[in-house]
């Protein structure tokens, strides 16, 4: 009976293509699959692609092949006479070998597709795989990522979160994002905010809890002037964190445009009982949706793990930190100019802010060395490569940063006297609100030097 199974998988070229399909896939997978364990680097990315998600749908698709092409072989060896059914009888050795047999291969079967099935979704759930699967569509975001302070939090962690309901749900919008980037549909920059994501409790509240103590912080921003010497300057605040959060969990709502850039209306529940409502004065860019959202984490922190700078933020954090040289003559001003130059493309940027500090240089200071000029352009272009990507139409301030408080954005969206109640009460924008300013643009502030006295 297994030379006639056999002999019928050989007759049948359909079975034969699915059980070559079906042995090559199993021995590949196989072999990818301790290669994988032994070195975890080859489980991500194309190669987990390749290891988990294809090559196990190659292998299913052999096993459906040969029943199938049996079928059909049996059917056209009975036309023109009675069809019946194959009669298995365990009471004859050879049949209960052939029995014993096909069971063992399906359970050898359904152990590979399990396999399979647990690599591939561990596979899809990678950064890895998020990052670099799509590099074209995902570079800006994953390099943005890797910086961030969830640099080590897995990407399904906060865009999918726990449940089963909502990893179908994610692995439902992966197929339709997967065809738009096969075909080249896929919007350029992607639009934020992000639709139908999880609520900040569901996500972002299951390491940052509520209940935790919040207490006051420091921070220290560097800024230099654009003069010839970058003249180095500190501003020191301290931040009043506990009451900054105190907007999350005090169901204060608002109406906005879909970018929540614009707050229309502002209201807050009252100790009694009763809710105050502010209106906005001015007319918005863009449409007001007649939904109110309440206000939670995502809503100032809105590229927790996607944050792109400022230019001036980033020369200046490179000047601080040494990554471009503060002493050369006037860097601040030329770096923060080269850096915002219409680049078209990375290279173009690469070559391009070379030569335009190089020409500034040799005019004007011909006794720097090349050598120094080089470096500064080095470090300059890596915060450009950081945060700008032309191919995905991103420039600089393309994703605004709600903590930020330029212009009107960040916190000035709520905290702004264009929002009025009925009774003539404006929102605060007094900065001591949130933090007091210890130190404002001073070269030497007293208060880091009583620090760092012993």
């Amino acid at each position: 009976m297994i030379k006639t199974f056999f002999g019928a998988i050989f007759r049948s070229p359909l079975s034969l293509v699915g059980a070559l399909l079906t042995t090559v896939s199993a021995v590949l997978f196989l072999t990818l699959f301790v290669a994988a364990e032994l070195n975890p680097r080859l489980g991500g990315g194309y190669a987990g692609i390749v290891s988990f998600v294809i090559l196990p749908g190659v292998f299913v698709l052999g096993l459906l092949l040969i029943p199938l092409g049996l079928a059909r072989l049996r059917k056209k060896e009975r036309e023109g006479g009675e069809a019946r059914a194959p009669v298995i009888d365990l009471n004859v050795p050879r049949t209960r070998m052939v029995v014993s047999m096909v069971a063992l291969l399906t359970l050898v079967n359904v152990v590979i597709v399990a396999t399979a099935t647990y690599k591939g979704v561990q596979t899809m759930e990678s950064v890895e795989f998020c990052g670099g699967a799509c590099h074209s569509v995902m570079s800006p975001e994953y390099t943005a990522y890797q910086r961030s302070p969830h640099s080590r939090v897995q990407c399904t962690r906060c865009h999918v979160g726990s449940g089963a309901e909502w990893f179908v749900r994610g692995k439902a919008s992966g197929v339709d994002q997967l065809v738009s980037v096969a075909l080249g549909t896929y919007p350029r920059p992607i639009p934020t905010p992000v639709e139908d994501m999880r609520e900040a409790e569901e996500t972002c509240e299951e390491c940052h809890a509520r209940g935790r103590v919040m207490r006051d912080r420091l921070s220290v921003i560097d800024r230099f002037e654009e003069d010839e010497g970058n003249t180095w300057k500190k501003t020191v605040l301290l931040n009043k964190v506990a009451k900054v959060h105190w907007h999350v969990g005090s169901q204060v709502r608002f109406r906005s445009d879909a970018k929540r850039l614009f707050v229309a209306e502002l209201e807050r529940p009252l100790p009694d009982g009763g809710v105050r409502r502010w209106k906005n004065e001015q007319s918005p860019d863009a449409g007001v949706s007649d939904e109110w959202r309440t206000m939670d984490c995502v809503d100032c922190h809105n590229r927790p793990a996607h944050a792109y700078q400022r230019p001036r933020d980033e020369v200046d954090r490179a000047l601080a930190s040494g990554a471009v040289d503060r002493t050369l003559p006037f860097i601040r001003r030329e770096g923060l100019r080269v850096v915002q130059l219409p680049w078209p493309d990375h290279d173009a940027a690469k070559a391009g802010i070379r030569r335009e500090l190089s020409d500034f240089y040799a005019k004007r200071y011909p006794d720097v060395a090349a050598a120094r000029v080089d470096r500064a352009a080095e470090g300059l272009f890596e915060l450009y490569r950081r945060n700008v990507f032309p191919s995905m139409n991103i420039g600089w301030g393309t994703y605004p940063d709600f903590r930020d408080h330029d212009g009107e954005g960040g916190c000035f969206r709520c905290h702004t006297s264009d929002l009025t109640s009925a009774d003539g009460l404006k929102v605060s924008d007094r900065c001591e609100l949130c933090h007091l300013t210890l130190a404002e643009e001073e070269e030497s502030p007293e208060i880091l030097e009583l620090m760092s006295e012993e």
